[in-house]
């Protein structure tokens, strides 16, 4: 618990030395909300209609055309192992590239995009439980306010060695940033 007391502590030395920032985009899974660096998000769009994959992962909701390119999509929810929800006119779909592989998240709703300092995190083994499904997926749990987002590492979120990757569950390889 002392690991936790120093991450909710502000410092309160100034070094003068300009700190480390990276800005993530804020979405909500189940009662949680989750982030991803913004370096690795491409764009955000509505939901929009999925072409469904037969055999696939419950979680590889299918495919979107996206202006002529075809993307896999995955539910982020059931990616989590959590209850599906309805989609409705808050889902979105945040379009990620990852190691230039293209993917679609499908999220219950965007909540903003954030700055966080360095000192600001913790590594997500520090708390918490490694055997619940969504926390497989974050590599560290971030301070804004009063709140904690769980950042998301999307490479560990696309390539799960436990079950198939996006590209694997679709038969469909994800589309390569060199072919746009």
């Amino acid at each position: 618990m002392d690991e936790l007391q120093e991450f909710t502590d502000p410092y309160s030395a100034d070094t003068g030395q300009e700190e480390e920032q990276e800005k993530y985009v804020t979405f909500k899974s189940g009662n949680e909300y989750f982030a991803i660096r913004i370096e690795y998000v491409s764009e955000i769009i509505q939901i929009q209609p999925i072409t469904m994959i037969p055999e696939s992962e419950d979680y590889v909701k299918g495919l979107i055309n996206l202006r002529g390119k075809i993307i896999p999509v995955i539910d982020v929810r059931l990616r989590f192992c959590q209850e599906p929800f309805e989609y409705n006119d808050r889902t979105c779909i945040i379009v990620i590239n990852v190691n230039s592989t293209i993917v679609g998240l499908v999220v219950e709703k965007i909540a903003e995009v954030v700055e966080i300092r360095e000192k600001k995190t913790l590594p997500q083994s520090s708390v918490g439980r490694s055997d619940k499904a969504q926390n497989k997926y974050v590599f560290a749990i971030g301070k804004v306010g009063d709140y904690v987002k769980l950042l998301l590492d999307p490479e560990r979120l696309l390539n799960d060695v436990e079950g198939p990757s996006a590209e694997q569950a679709g038969g469909e390889p994800a589309l390569k940033e060199e072919e746009k």
